[in-house]
């Protein structure tokens, strides 16, 4: 029984990354019909999206220092549940308020990957390490290729709700299976618990992605966006200060100020930025109305059968990735990775009109993510102690969300200074989405040179050398090298 629990570890923690990323795609397809299901504003439903994104980005960080400093198996099932919970409330309500409030419950699940990779680290032998990180850093494309098909299918044949009782039922089997088969890490930072730190960084982010969230509805020069701006250069200026002033900081900026953690975390901001618009443009140009002269017209469902081979992409690519980095180091993975992400959007540059040349170009941009995205973590792991690798992924992670956010806001702006009426309707136009594509290819070659800039990890601060010792430490690791 003891070594069926240690084999079904990784799948475990895989399938909660999964089902992490599911829960934040399912409610796409549901945002069009949401207001006259619930009687709300389609400002008031954009919440539901928003809501999680901003509990996710304060989270993740937090979360993550928790989970350094109490165990982290114990705050994996709390994020698990939390997301279970917001799940089971939608199944049960149509009141906007609530549905809004559960899916920032929801959004406690972006601490799932940092926390799981943590795990991993502490409990496998270096064999094992490389392959499982990357396989748990593609969870997320992999969650999100599946969650659009499968949302859009429940949605179109059944009553909505029926899909938050499916993501609450697989919510409810991830946490059996990670309470089962995942043990607790002997690994751990003990101290106070930096409330004050954990209070600036939410207020700080909430102002900054706020801003970048709703820019576009506000007006990006509006006195509420500039005043989110600016309360957010503010309170990160005074958090700054806090954590270099405390003894116990919520996140530890001397050593994110070190070149080998602070450019992998500035290549993740730019990788997430660069890897985020493939998946908004495609989706856009596969739906938009074939009156446009470039769009395909296909329903959400189909949308998401499309784009379902870049999902699997990154679950066949993981092991690849690994060997990759095993062979020739994560910092030539990386740089690789978004090399490749900017050669997909070349190919999308020269084709955009037809469907094969969309799923190949989007397909080429998922090797390139899955590449990037697997090599981030084991650069942050080598680069940072046992006891601190849930807190710094936590960040690495909080840092790709905000990419993914100022890409979202571009691209929105981008396609409504460029449009075309159409029926009375102004839509984006083909030479919109060109540039998005130009835009993105152009920044994951910023994210290459950073990737190539990043220093040669130390001997000392080697990740099977860190393991070695935690190993040494630790019983339950003393018997998973065995088996």
């Amino acid at each position: 029984m003891q070594g069926l629990r240690e084999r079904l570890t990784i799948p475990a923690l895989a399938f909660g990354g999964i089902l992490m990323a599911v829960m934040q795609t399912v409610v796409v397809p549901l945002l069009p019909d949401l207001p006259r299901l619930t009687g709300a504003s389609a400002g008031s439903v954009s919440w539901m999206v928003t809501a999680t994104l901003l509990a996710g980005a304060v989270l993740t960080p937090v979360l993550g220092r928790a989970g350094d400093m109490y165990g982290k198996r114990r705050v994996l099932l709390i994020a698990l549940g939390l997301m279970t919970t917001g799940s089971l409330i939608c199944a049960l309500t149509s009141d906007i308020r609530l549905l809004i409030a559960a899916r920032a419950l929801s959004g406690a699940a972006a601490a799932v990957v940092p926390l799981s990779i943590s795990i991993l680290r502490d409990e496998l032998p270096p064999a094992r390490t490389g392959s499982a990180v990357a396989l748990m850093s593609s969870t997320v494309g992999i969650g999100a290729a599946l969650g659009l098909p499968l949302a859009a299918l429940i949605v179109q044949y059944a009553d909505w709700h029926v899909m938050f009782w499916v993501t609450t039922a697989l919510g409810a089997f991830g946490l059996a299976g990670a309470w089962w088969a995942v043990r607790e890490s002997p690994v751990r930072n003990p101290g106070r618990f930096d409330f004050t730190g954990a209070a600036g960084l939410g207020a700080a982010l909430v102002c900054l992605l706020m801003a970048i969230s709703q820019g576009s509805d506000w007006g990006w020069t509006s006195p509420a966006v500039l005043g989110l701006l600016v309360a957010a250069v503010v309170v990160t200026a005074l958090w700054w200060r806090q954590q270099m002033g405390t003894r116990e900081p919520l996140v530890d900026l001397r050593l994110a100020k070190q070149p080998r953690v602070a450019l992998p975390h500035l290549t993740a901001l730019v990788v997430g930025f660069a890897f985020y618009a493939n998946s908004l443009v495609t989706a856009q140009l596969l739906q938009a109305p074939e009156a446009t002269g470039y769009g395909l017209g296909l329903s959400i469902f189909a949308t998401g059968l499309c784009m379902l081979p870049a999902g699997l992409i990154m679950l066949v690519l993981s092991p690849v990735s690994a060997r990759i980095s095993a062979a020739r180091g994560p910092k030539i993975t990386l740089a690789l990775g978004a090399a490749v992400i900017a050669t997909g959007y070349a190919t999308r540059i020269v084709d955009s009109r037809h469907m094969w040349m969309i799923i190949v170009g989007a397909a080429v941009v998922s090797v390139g993510t899955t590449l990037a995205y697997s090599a981030l973590p084991t650069l942050i792991l080598q680069a940072v102690p046992a006891s601190q690798t849930a807190s710094a992924n936590g960040v690495n992670v909080l840092l790709r969300t905000i990419g993914q956010a100022t890409c979202s806001a571009a691209v929105a702006a981008l396609l409504t200074h460029h449009t075309a009426l159409l029926g009375g309707t102004a839509v984006p136009t083909l030479h919109g989405y060109l540039m998005a594509f130009g835009m993105a290819g152009t920044v994951a070659l910023l994210g290459c040179a950073l990737a190539l800039a990043i220093p040669r990890p130390r001997p000392a601060a080697g990740l099977p050398r860190q393991r070695d010792e935690a190993a040494a430490a630790s019983p339950a690791g003393t018997a998973l090298e065995g088996a």
